[in-house]
Parts: C-alpha cells; structure tokens; sequence
C-alpha cells in the first residue's frame, strides 16, 4: 500500500482523526488517543510508520524484517516498520483495524458509549 493509502484507511476508521505533530508525522487517534502514526523526515521523505499491537502480534511481527519495536513506545507493544509494503495490504489493514479497536477498547464505558462502540 502506498502511504496516502495507508492514511485514507486510517481515516475511514470510525471516529477516527489525524493531526500533524513532531514536526510533519501524521497522527491517528480515537478519542484523543493514538493508535497509528505515519512519521516524515523535515524533507517530507517517508519515516516509517507505526501502530499499536497486541502482546501476540507485537512478537510476531517483531520477527520480520523491517519491523522492529517502535522506539519510546516498545513497551506499550507498538511496532514500527520501514515502510508499509512490508505487509501485505490485506494484513496490514488488519492490523491497523485492530489497532484501532484496541485503543478504543481501552477508552472508558462512557466514551464508548459516546461514540456508538458499544451498545447502552
């Protein structure tokens, strides 16, 4: 997948935004509350991307090259990849969604409930 479609998947996610920190990376949140981020070098070339991951996918995809954990965020199971070809766009749009969907779970009841995530 190439970068800008990386980002209208992203942004097709329910209640999802994005917003431009640290210089020029793009940001994906729910609630306020990053799941994804597209990072950019100040020339605007591709920095790599990260997401948010469970215990299980965060071993796995930590075997493969050109993933590795994401710096500052390794602890909290988000991995970084060189670029997002290293995927297939059909796992790589996994994964992203159940980045999503963790983040979001970890929201409390009332915000869930807030955004349509779970039933009343």
């Amino acid at each position: 997948m190439k970068t800008t479609e990386v980002e209208k998947f992203l942004l097709s996610l329910p209640h999802a935004t994005l917003s431009i920190q640290w210089g020029n990376d793009r940001v994906f949140k729910i609630a306020g509350k990053m799941f994804a981020v597209i990072g950019f070098h100040d020339d605007k070339s591709f920095g790599g991307m990260s997401f948010k991951t469970s215990d299980e996918s965060f071993r796995i995809l930590t075997e493969l090259p050109g993933i590795k954990p994401a710096p500052y965020l390794a602890r909290a199971q988000w991995v970084w990849l060189d670029k997002p070809t290293r995927l297939p766009a059909k796992e790589l749009k996994a994964y992203l969604t159940r980045a999503h969907k963790i983040v979001a779970g970890g929201l409390t009841k009332k915000k869930q409930k807030e955004l349509g995530l779970v039933q009343p």
